[in-house]
């Protein structure tokens, strides 16, 4: 995975992870930022009860979440879907969006070069949603998709899934 370039942040601010792409990445999955148990963790979308594992693994039909982190990752990649976050670092206490401040977001004009194949962003929530006409203006399918996350109760698992599918109709019938 290509290291993201990223200034030099303040100590007190919390930090994400790195992306998870490549030079044959068409659909990114951009978040807002890890919550508490994915920072702990080290590893996106760890919080047990969020959705995002699930909701990739019915889309592309392969159980990412029975693999171990590594292993997801790299399955991932190899279906030609990537995973990174708007915000680089930030202040929060809890995990919530709404608690965000001092946002400092990832230098994302690197996926132009790092992804010259990307194609769809698919903004997994309204926080990261609003970076949608920014991608929209550069030429990217964009898709701003409920939120994977617990807090998200709004809508059932299956609600979610059937909106998550528009950004990938034609998945499963390439080789």
């Amino acid at each position: 995975m290509p290291a993201s370039r990223q200034p030099s942040l303040p100590s007190s601010l919390l930090t994400g992870f790195p992306p998870v792409i490549d030079k044959h990445t068409e659909i990114l999955f951009l978040g807002s930022f890890p919550g508490e148990a994915s920072l702990q963790a080290q590893q996106y979308y760890a919080h047990p009860r969020n959705q995002f594992w699930r909701l990739l693994s019915a889309l592309i039909d392969d159980d990412l979440v029975a693999l171990p982190y590594p292993e997801r990752l790299d399955r991932l990649l190899s279906h030609r879907i990537g995973v990174w976050d708007v915000i680089a670092a930030c202040a929060r206490e809890g995990s919530l969006d709404s608690a965000i401040r001092d946002a400092q977001h990832n230098d994302l004009k690197i996926l132009k070069e790092q992804c010259p194949a990307l194609r769809r962003i698919g903004f997994n929530g309204k926080t990261s949603g609003k970076q949608a006409p920014l991608f929209a203006a550069a030429g990217f399918a964009t898709y701003v998709l409920p939120s994977s996350s617990p807090a998200y109760a709004v809508m059932t698992f299956e609600q979610k899934l059937a909106v998550w599918r528009g950004i990938m109709p034609d998945l499963n019938a390439r080789p």
